[in-house]
């Protein structure tokens, strides 16, 4: 078939996570809580990295660019999800649906090799403390982040590319809350080949490269930390991992629940639960967890309120 859109579909009904008229408010009034929490924790983030300067290094440089993402793919899908509950019929075009799903698939690439990248720099910092300055300068930290996005740019190029090739003609209600990838090809009545072979190849560059990073890296940062003599110094030393251990299992083990199944009409339904974690709740819980689990986050919020309340009080 000849590359170009084909579609005999003009928009597509999301089905969303229920049908159940009696859940639909209360699932309405959490999810708007989730969203409020999600924008208020990463733009927090972002603007605490930004004001403390003892927080201009690398780690938390990674950290802010986490949270950058965490909020653009969550207010990528949270909105038309949030719609879908006061609506009796949620409609999105198809030129809508192919842009979420753009954006969907940039960002949550961009989160995985994010979370490689930041294993990296913990691997660097725990193994080599004293060439961290030089491994990790401004100019190889922007080149690191520049990959990031680069990684996540082509990556949704290439599975729009492929999906705006393919024919929705058997039916238009999609089977999620948001435009994903298996519910999309699970309308189409052309072949899904390409579609299938470009998934399990970029699947493997973009999940299986970052996890044997993050697993490359984590194996020598405990091999280093099981040669350090004094608990209080192999205490400190994992410290500075503990949260990004939390976020990777928390995103790649929901990730994996939802795309490391067969893909059938019943376990779509059951996955919706697990995607709902990775795409809005982690989202939410990553700056919960850098915030609560980190001390220099915890001085450096505690020093802004100070500076405000003494500003404050200046006035008055």
């Amino acid at each position: 078939m000849a590359a170009g859109n084909h579609s005999t579909v003009t928009e597509f009904i999301l089905a969303g996570l229920t049908d159940k008229p009696e859940l639909q408010l209360p699932l309405f009034l959490f999810f708007l809580g989730v969203c409020m929490v999600t924008v208020v924790g990463n733009m927090g983030m972002i603007t605490l990295i930004g004001l403390s300067s003892h927080l201009h290094i690398p780690m938390y440089y990674f950290l802010s660019s986490l949270s950058f993402i965490d909020l653009c793919y969550s207010t990528v899908i949270t909105p038309k999800m949030l719609v879908n509950f006061v609506t009796e019929k949620n409609t999105i075009s198809y030129p809508e649906c192919m842009t979420q799903l753009f954006l969907f698939i940039f960002f949550i690439v961009s989160e995985s090799h994010m979370l490689a990248v930041m294993a990296y720099d913990r691997y660097v910092a725990i193994c080599n403390p004293l060439l961290y300055n030089a491994a990790m300068s401004y100019q190889v930290c922007f080149w690191l982040v520049v990959e990031v996005y680069m990684m996540g740019l082509i990556g949704a190029a290439v599975h729009t590319g492929c999906m705006l090739r393919v024919v929705f003609c058997k039916a238009k209600i999609i089977n999620h809350y948001f435009c994903d990838l298996f519910p999309l090809l699970e309308l189409t009545c052309s072949s899904t080949y390409i579609n299938v072979v470009v998934l399990l190849c970029l699947s493997v560059f973009n999940i299986l490269a970052p996890t044997l990073t993050i697993f490359g890296s984590y194996v020598f940062i405990i091999a280093s930390i099981l040669r350090i003599h004094s608990t209080e110094g192999r205490s400190k030393a994992f410290s500075t991992c503990s949260s990004h251990i939390l976020a990777v299992t928390l995103f790649y083990g929901s990730a994996a629940f939802m795309y490391l199944q067969p893909s059938n009409v019943s376990s779509m339904d059951q996955s919706k639960v697990s995607s709902v974690f990775y795409t809005i709740i982690v989202p939410m819980l990553n700056p919960l967890i850098y915030s609560l689990r980190n001390k220099d986050v915890k001085v450096a919020l505690n020093t802004i309120i100070e500076k405000g309340l003494f500003c404050i009080s200046k006035d008055f």
